[in-house]
Parts: structure tokens; C-alpha cells; sequence
């Protein structure tokens, strides 16, 4: 029930008709007995630096979830950015301090990160390969770096922006070993698509998956289909893998924490949500 003590996060972006969130976290907030609503709001780029601002002069608004067409531009409207935020260049939520002050951070990187974890995989000390440099790609880039990788080869088709999030990554994980211009996964114990390929039938693979050791773990973004073409292929390597869904589950628990709500698993959010994969 919404009433005059709730609480809102906007969930802002354009269009609207595709957000998921509302149908994941509001059934979370109710099995909890938290009053709170995430309530879509479509904003085109134009109007949005003025919004931003505006919805956070609500009293009752605890925060935002930042989608597409925003996520880029929301880092410059930031008083505070998390070095995720930093070096993917992009932010998905934003909350306002006690002193007013707007503060981003980037959750896709981390939900990936959590996701493999809870599969198994020890992160300190790998080699990966991430291939597709956008804001997703940067934002798993950048929270892999964090976890304690050795060494992080990068991969778009757009040369100039694997070699900026390169070296953005250099500049604040000056230990971490980083290469461009290489999609060949030999010889990583971590691959990951971050690229779009994948989310239409027929797609080309993003990279040559017989050159990936059955030993490797391998992560997707893609969500339009719970095993794409590159997983299956992947799977059928020996690879043990990890679906686009799970990295949306696994970062909810992460923006709960960031916005001071009590966290949960995936499977919770998962048993409760009223969307289907």
C-alpha cells in the first residue's frame, strides 16, 4: 500500500516499458514490510540534468536507479563517484548524502562479480578477458580489477575504447596487468561477452570459443535468452557458466546496501519477482 510514509526510489530512464525493476524489488519490499515503492519515471536526455536534480528535492525519495539513456551523463551531475563509477564512465544509482551532496556508484560490475563468486570461483590472482568496452564491459572491468585479477586483457571493436578503459583502469589499479586488441580467450582462467552479440538469432560468436580451455569459467551479459548461443557453446567446451540474468539478480542485494535497506539473496529475489527469465 502506498501512503504518505513511503518512501521512493526512481527508476529513471526512456523508454519505460521494458524496466524489470519495479516487478523485482517491490515484491521484495512487501514480503519484508519495508514502505517503500521503486517507481518507473521516463525522462528524455534533454530534460534529465534538470530532473535529476528536481527528484532529489523530494523528502521522501531515497534514491534512484539510473537506466539507459542516462547512465553516462549522470557521472558529470555526481558530487561524489565511486572509482567503479570512475573508470566504467558510467553510474546506475545515486543516492543523496546527509549533507545533500549526490552520490553514484556502478552495481553491474559487482552483480557479476558476486555471481561468479557464489559459483565458485576464487578471483584473487586470475587472468580475464573481457570483450566489449562499453558500460557494461567497464563497469565488469573495473569491479574485477577491485576483486584482485592479475591480469585483464581487453577487447572491442572500437579500438580506442578498449584503450581508454585500459587506461583508466591502469591509473587506479597501477599493479594490474592490462592488455588490448586481443579477443583470443587461451589462456584465461575468466572470459566474458559484454557485448550485445547474442541478443539477435544468428549473431556471430564474440570470440572464438574453441580456443577456450574447459577449465575456464565464462560469464555472459546478454539476458534476451537464458542461454545464448556463446554459453551453450561454452557449456558444451566444459565450461562452467554463468547466465545475463544472474548479474541483475546478484547486484540487487549491492543496491540495497547502497541505499540502507535490508539486503536478501538472489533466490529470494528471484522466488518473489514477478517477471520470468
Amino acid at each position: 500500500m502506498i501512503n504518505g510514509n513511503t518512501e521512493l526510489i526512481a527508476h529513471i530512464g526512456y523508454p519505460t516499458h521494458a524496466f524489470k525493476a519495479p516487478m523485482i524489488y517491490n515484491p521484495y519490499f512487501d514480503h519484508i514490510g519495508v514502505n517503500a515503492r521503486v517507481m518507473p519515471m521516463g525522462c528524455k536526455a534533454e530534460d534529465y540534468p534538470g530532473f535529476l536534480r528536481a527528484v532529489f528535492k523530494l523528502t521522501n525519495i531515497r534514491g534512484a536507479l539510473i537506466t539507459m539513456p542516462h547512465k553516462v551523463s549522470t557521472v558529470g551531475m555526481l558530487d561524489e563517484a565511486s572509482p567503479t563509477v570512475q573508470i566504467a564512465g558510467s553510474c546506475n544509482a545515486v543516492r543523496r548524502a546527509g549533507d545533500g551532496r549526490l552520490v553514484g556508484d556502478m552495481f553491474d560490475g559487482e552483480g557479476f562479480v558476486r555471481g561468479i563468486r557464489r559459483k565458485g570461483l576464487d578471483l584473487a590472482g586470475k587472468r580475464v578477458l573481457v570483450v566489449g568496452s562499453g558500460g557494461v564491459g567497464s563497469a565488469i572491468a573495473a569491479s574485477l580489477a577491485a576483486a584482485g585479477i592479475a591480469a585483464i586483457s581487453l577487447f572491442d571493436v572500437n579500438t580506442a575504447s578498449a584503450q581508454a578503459l585500459g587506461e583508466r583502469l591502469r591509473q587506479h589499479y597501477p599493479q594490474l596487468e592490462v592488455r588490448t586488441g586481443s579477443n583470443d580467450p587461451a589462456g584465461h582462467d575468466l572470459v566474458v561477452n559484454a557485448t550485445p552479440m547474442g541478443m539477435n538469432e544468428g549473431d556471430p560468436l564474440p570470440m572464438d570459443v574453441s580456443r577456450i580451455a574447459p577449465t575456464s569459467f565464462v560469464g555472459e551479459v546478454v539476458m534476451k535468452s537464458e542461454m545464448t548461443a556463446f554459453l551453450s557453446a561454452a557449456q558444451a567446451r566444459g565450461c562452467t557458466v554463468q547466465i545475463g540474468s544472474d548479474m541483475l539478480f546478484e547486484q540487487i542485494p549491492a543496491y540495497l546496501e547502497f541505499f540502507g535497506y535490508p539486503t536478501t539473496t538472489p533466490e529470494v529475489l528471484r522466488s518473489l519477482a514477478q517477471i520470468s527469465y
